[in-house]
């Protein structure tokens, strides 16, 4: 009998603490509640701390009060110009309104709220993005751009209670096929503008070559222009200083010049002169000091 009254009252502690469980609950700090009667909306909680509630006929839906994130796929968008771009975009987002976001996306359901901004999302990016040229993505109108693309979510946004805070295109690429052609047209740019650079310096390089050998020729002309004064006034010395020779001792001058004109036709030991015996060239081989043999 008395294990039956443990047994019960245990249960019975049980229930009670059960009961007191269910009326309190802890928001923190990254949270907020929208407190629930009987499926109607009662009030909506967002101070931190410990809260208390009727048990079985109210309930606390808990939601995220931070900034949140949503980033569907990328996908292929048509810029004004015609040209197709692969965007990858993401959204910084929160619950401004609990209630509406509660009424809204199925009773708070944060995976349908993602699903509908994802789409949101995409439709915004291809309604802004598609309003301008492939060069605006790459200047520095992006910014605006993504300005423009959380603008536009926002008047679809907040009839869920959502607050747009940012937008991102974290990527806007041509796709594979186009930007195999675009490095293509690149590399043939480049290749040409590295054949004028290429001409242009053979230009400059010929240019400065010729005028080069100009400056050469004209330097060579002048140096030998003065050599030739020089050698010409060093014949000029050298006849005066030999006439001044002669004019002194005419006899030795004239040995002199016969000793001279014998070590340069006498050279080697093959040399064969054929003269008269009487020539004047053999005139000092005899003992007349220079007389006539």
């Amino acid at each position: 009998m008395n294990r039956r009254i443990a047994i019960a009252g245990g249960i019975v502690a049980l229930f009670v603490l059960g009961v007191i469980l269910s009326c309190v609950y802890t928001i923190y700090p990254t949270d907020q509640v929208l407190l629930t009667e009987l499926g109607a909306p009662k009030a909506v909680i967002a101070e931190p701390g410990l809260h208390f509630k009727i048990p079985f006929l109210q309930y606390a839906n808990f939601m995220p009060r931070q900034i949140l994130n949503v980033e569907p796929p990328s996908e292929e968008v048509t810029a004004e110009d015609k040209k197709r771009l692969m965007v990858d975009a993401f959204a910084r987002w929160r619950i401004v309104d609990p209630l509406r976001f509660y009424q809204s996306v199925s009773g708070g359901n944060m995976a349908v709220a993602e699903s509908s901004l994802s789409t949101i999302l995409s439709s915004s990016v291809q309604t802004v993005v598609g309003s301008h040229n492939f060069a605006a993505m790459l200047s520095e109108k992006r910014a605006q751009l993504m300005r423009d693309i959380r603008d536009v979510m926002n008047k679809e946004a907040r009839t869920y209670g959502i607050e747009i805070v940012d937008v991102r295109i974290r990527r806007a690429d041509l796709p594979m096929e186009n930007s195999r052609a675009v490095y293509q047209r690149m590399q043939q740019e480049r290749m040409r503008e590295a054949a004028e650079y290429r001409s242009e310096g053979d230009e400059t390089s010929q240019r400065i070559r010729a005028r080069a050998e100009r400056e050469r020729t004209v330097l060579l002309a002048e140096a030998n222009r003065e050599a030739e004064i020089l050698r010409g006034q060093g014949d000029a010395e050298k006849t005066r200083i030999l006439a001044e020779a002669f004019g002194q001792d005419p006899d030795f001058f004239a040995f002199y010049r016969s000793m001279q004109a014998y070590q340069d036709a006498l050279k080697g030991d093959t040399t064969t002169l054929v003269l008269s015996p009487n020539s004047e060239f053999f005139r000092y081989f005899g003992g007349g000091g220079g007389k006539r043999p």
